[in-house]
């Protein structure tokens, strides 16, 4: 098979070019940019581009299949030479699932949590010795990519991301894997630009429970009330699971799983990880892992990249970093380590990044999602704002959001400098973002701060 990418360099399309490499097709692609570390892991692999920019005469008519990326436009001159020949050209999602429509899909959906609970159900299914292919957002320990195809894995575990599909197509990904299984973690609005109220928002996901296979399963989060009604309506040709937050307690800093008489130590913490947790394990039981097997598994998951991700530590503080930037999830984040550290002073910073939270109109659904915080700092980028085109905001607007006593930077060096200043004896830092800061090396930062 040849395959070639428009937009190779991007994270989740360099993974599925190393994937169908590994399995043996033949690989080229184009991109206008590529960062690290897609450009090291494509070069080792002999499928780096050799000069950087679209080739219309790469598209031929020997391709199989032409793989689009959403980093290309419209008018891409390879897409539209493509058109041309007629070359099966495939979204990144219609080609997941054009390599596994004879498999049982498991997708996770969800305006939270789904990596985590994604990562959780691969972690358990390798412990148990089941193949399975799969997709998820976050590089994992043990696995070498973040996505997997095979021809004789049973199994498909993908993350269902609710963003477009590509530049030509304007449907939410994840309602193209048409799931054997489909949970979803729960609905807190997000993605501003592409769904502009939350109604039309939470349709997606009612959507989503629709494209379930029939004969399948639709398992979901019961104590989200959008949920529950969406469960309530489902179709008649599929199951609804409703799962909560699995029991647990903190014992001397350490949280621990409850199941009957067993106490089960786990490396990972925060309620919304016990409610991931929950979900995981529905998932797992619907395909015959017990309960035996799946807790001996979960004890040893460590989390995946970005998620509550300790990047330093000494005796009296722990530094933190967690992708949350949307408000559902830096609530949840900043409690999870507020609750797991009652007796530590927890400082939180945040970065306004992506399109919906650098939105005005957005702002006021961070209302409070800091209050758990001792100190809390919000930092953004003007520049951000008009490279993405936005109205302007400031300082005073985006204190007013949050409320209670956050303070708010527009200059990075300002806010790293006044974090180095905090004591952090007997203290936590959070650090919450989808960006770097505007450049700052975050792991360097954190070591630096555990060893004042």
């Amino acid at each position: 098979m040849r395959v070639h990418f428009i937009a190779i360099g991007g994270s989740a399309m360099h993974n599925l070019a190393l994937a169908l490499h590994q399995k043996g097709y033949t690989i080229t692609g184009s991109d206008d940019e590529i960062f690290e570390p897609s450009r090291t892991r494509l070069e080792q692999k002999g499928i780096l581009p050799s000069q950087m920019g679209w080739f219309p005469e790469r598209i031929t008519t020997d391709l199989d299949a032409v793989i689009l990326g959403m980093h290309a436009r419209e008018d891409n001159p390879e897409l539209v030479r493509a058109k041309e020949l007629g070359v099966k050209i495939y979204s990144y999602p219609e080609y997941l699932y054009e390599q596994t429509k004879n498999k049982c899909r498991i997708v996770v959906g969800g305006s939270h949590g789904k990596t985590s609970t994604t990562a959780m159900v691969m972690h358990v299914l390798r412990h148990a010795n089941i193949k399975f292919d799969y997709m998820v957002g976050a590089q994992l320990d043990g696995f070498d990519t973040m996505v997997s195809l095979s021809d004789d894995a049973k199994y498909a575990v993908f993350e269902g991301d609710e963003y477009l599909t590509s530049p030509i197509d304007r449907r939410p990904k994840f309602h193209l894997y048409k799931p054997n299984i489909g949970l979803v973690t729960g609905i807190a609005w997000d993605h501003i630009n592409v769904f502009p109220t939350f109604d039309f928002y939470v349709k997606q996901f009612e959507i989503f429970s629709d494209l379930v296979e029939d004969g399948g399963t639709f398992i979901y989060f019961g104590n989200d009330a959008h949920l529950s009604k969406i469960a309530a309506n489902a179709k008649s040709t599929i199951k609804t699971e409703a799962y909560a937050t699995h029991p647990y307690e903190i014992v001397d800093g350490i949280c621990q799983l409850i199941a009957g008489d067993l106490r089960i130590p786990l490396k990972i913490f925060g309620e919304h990880n016990l409610q991931n947790i929950a979900g995981a394990k529905a998932i797992c039981n619907a395909i015959g892992v017990s309960d035996n097997t799946f807790y001996n598994a979960i004890a040893t998951f460590a989390g995946a990249a970005k998620r509550l991700q300790l990047l330093a530590s000494n005796k009296s503080s722990n530094i933190y970093l967690d992708f949350a930037h949307s408000p559902s999830k830096l609530m949840a984040t900043t409690k999870a380590v507020k609750e797991q550290f009652p007796n530590r002073k927890l400082v939180a910073c945040m970065e306004l990044h992506t399109f919906s939270s650098l939105n005005k109109d957005f702002l006021s659904e961070y209302n409070g999602t800091m209050s758990k915080a001792d100190v809390a700092y919000v930092y953004f980028n003007p520049e951000t704002i008009k490279h993405k085109q936005l109205p302007e905001i400031n300082p005073d607007e985006v204190k007013a959001s949050f409320g209670g006593n956050v303070e708010v930077f527009t200059e990075s060096e300002k806010l790293i400098g006044v974090l180095r200043q905090q004591d952090y004896t007997n203290a936590n830092l959070l650090i919450m973002t989808s960006g770097n800061f505007s450049g700052v090396d975050l792991k360097a930062f954190a070591l630096e701060i555990s060893n004042k």
